[in-house]
């Protein structure tokens, strides 16, 4: 796998505070037309949220995502990478840590997500997962 990962990665970042409700980050989510937000206490990076996150560690738990805090559904702690790492060390992680993203922080603070569809999408153009990443959100 050749390259970087500020190649690959998806710039600019959509974050939301810890204290957030699940409701906030799931509109976010929605406009934004993305499945997952970085989790930030100021400018560091503290977690990731996924839609799914929202769906199985609370909706499924009967929680009520206009009183429930992002910060406690959240994956705290996320394994982060830097731009001028390759990009086959963010594959490396991804499978080492069964993630399918990974926030990308330069100098402490966050620049972008690279994702699995990221990397499929250059390293193997013709692939099913890199075309379902192409493939436009449904709204």
């Amino acid at each position: 796998m050749a390259g970087f990962v500020r190649d690959v990665m998806t710039p600019g970042v959509v974050a939301v505070r810890p204290d957030a409700s699940l409701v906030e980050a799931a509109q976010l989510m929605r406009t934004q037309h993305i499945g997952d937000v970085v989790v930030a206490d100021g400018q560091r990076v503290v977690g990731v949220l996924t839609d799914r996150d929202i769906t199985v560690r609370a909706v499924a738990e009967g929680a009520d995502p206009l009183t429930v805090s992002v910060q406690s559904v959240c994956t705290h702690d996320p394994v982060l990478i830097g731009p001028g790492e390759r990009a086959s060390l963010a594959a490396s992680l991804m499978r080492q840590h069964h993630v399918r993203r990974l926030p990308v922080v330069e100098d402490g603070l966050p620049v972008g997500v690279v994702t699995l569809g990221d990397l499929a999408e250059t390293e193997e153009p013709d692939s099913a997962l890199a075309e379902i990443s192409r493939a436009a959100p449904d709204e």
